[in-house]
């Protein structure tokens, strides 16, 4: 089994719902995101997936995110903007750009010390 993972980041801020503690009140985090590719064959010229192409629809899921108030974003209306949800929400948007994908998991960092990862 082959396994790549592409890494990225994004800015923005959040209050989580029906948390009793400083994370109910605005504050922003610095994400760090990973995407997770297994494949147990590779393409003919021996690759799982070209970074560039991971990289790039990465990062178009990410600017849906960057710099904004995540609470406001449609999906978090409903949804609450916890690091859990957000790689959910992140694993979901790769997912549905390229079903071929071979993704198997996303991790997403709010600081350097704590992270949570969605695996389907």
């Amino acid at each position: 089994m082959f396994e790549v993972r592409v890494e990225s980041n994004f800015s923005s801020a959040h209050r989580l719902r029906g948390y009793k503690g400083k994370c109910e009140e605005l504050h922003g985090h610095n994400w760090k995101v990973e995407a997770f590719i297994q494949s147990e064959n590779l393409d003919k010229i021996g690759m799982v997936v070209d970074f560039h192409h991971l990289k790039n629809l990465l990062k178009s899921v990410l600017n849906k995110l960057d710099h904004k108030f995540l609470n406001d974003v449609d999906y978090f209306k409903k949804v609450n903007p916890t690091s859990e949800n957000i790689a959910k929400y992140i694993y979901d948007q790769l997912r549905s750009k390229d079903k071929k994908l071979g993704l198997t998991k996303v991790t997403v960092w709010e600081s350097d010390t704590s992270y949570a990862s969605y695996i389907e």
